[in-house]
């Protein structure tokens, strides 16, 4: 019986370990960067949240594949070739998303270190401008 929880409590640690360890192939860019390294380096944008979340408020060119999709739909809009920014509201999710598409070989993948998402306003100045930043505020 002690094996058997000794195993358990293991299994928990080695998993919680893997969930926060850091994913091989992805950067982080800096909240406020993150459209000039978008721009420079070519990539797609890949909202990983929930369809209700990104139809209530997205930034215009970012595909939208939940997380729990993304195993099974992602060779719809994206290619192990793309470069991929990866949109979400955790850190969590983003690691998540990063090691299934690295599963399926894609190797230039990049998130957002901060929040990623600003203000309505914020929103409403990137797409006005196609793509500047807002400066140094992001919230959810």
């Amino acid at each position: 019986m002690i094996t058997l929880i000794y195993f358990l409590t293991g299994a928990v640690v080695l998993w919680f370990l893997r969930q926060i360890w850091p994913v091989r192939s992805l950067s982080y860019i800096n909240a406020r960067d993150w459209v000039q390294v978008k721009e420079r380096l070519n990539l797609k944008m890949l909202d990983v949240r929930d369809a209700s979340d990104y139809l209530e408020e997205h930034i215009s060119g970012s595909i939208n594949i939940s997380l729990g999709r993304l195993p099974f739909v992602w060779h719809h809009d994206l290619s192990p070739d793309d470069g991929v920014i990866i949109l979400s509201k955790t850190g969590y999710h983003s690691n998540k998303a990063a090691r299934i598409l690295r599963k399926h070989g894609f190797r230039n993948l990049y998130t957002i270190q901060g929040d990623v998402w600003p203000t309505r306003a914020c929103f409403q100045k990137i797409r006005a401008n196609r793509g500047s930043h807002c400066g140094h505020r992001f919230n959810h």
